[in-house]
């Protein structure tokens, strides 16, 4: 058996973006269209908050998370094209960001946990 939307995920969130989403229904938010406007923004983090407050399939909320990376990775990769315009040189860490939220995108559709590949650099004391 496969692993809950709510537990392949919920560990990403920090608990203050839950905490506004509840705010936000309270005063009258729709949990799904406060979802689903977060997602065309390319704000994951407060698109997962709405979705964890929703009982719907866990198929629909795939959809939704999994839109809102490659939206954040849409808007990054023009945001590097302006930045490089204007500043006449790349700007390639941008593009691997949303190479990683392109990732991500795909392993919330695979129904799979997201594995952010952080890099450590080596640190050398002198002493």
């Amino acid at each position: 058996m496969s692993a809950s939307f709510a537990e392949l995920h919920r560990a990403l969130l920090k608990d203050v973006f839950v905490d506004l989403a509840r705010q936000e229904i309270q005063q009258g938010g729709d949990a799904l269209t406060c979802a689903d406007a977060y997602a065309e923004q390319g704000k994951p983090d407060f698109t997962l908050a709405f979705l964890l407050l929703l009982d719907i399939s866990d198929e629909v909320k795939q959809d939704i998370f999994a839109r809102s990376y490659e939206q954040r990775a849409a808007f990054s990769e023009l945001k590097a094209e302006e930045f490089s315009a204007k500043f006449h040189r790349s700007f390639p860490m941008i593009k691997v960001e949303a190479q990683k939220d392109r990732l991500a995108a795909q392993q919330v559709r695979q129904n799979k946990r997201i594995r952010r590949e952080t890099k450590t650099l080596p640190i050398n004391f002198i002493g």
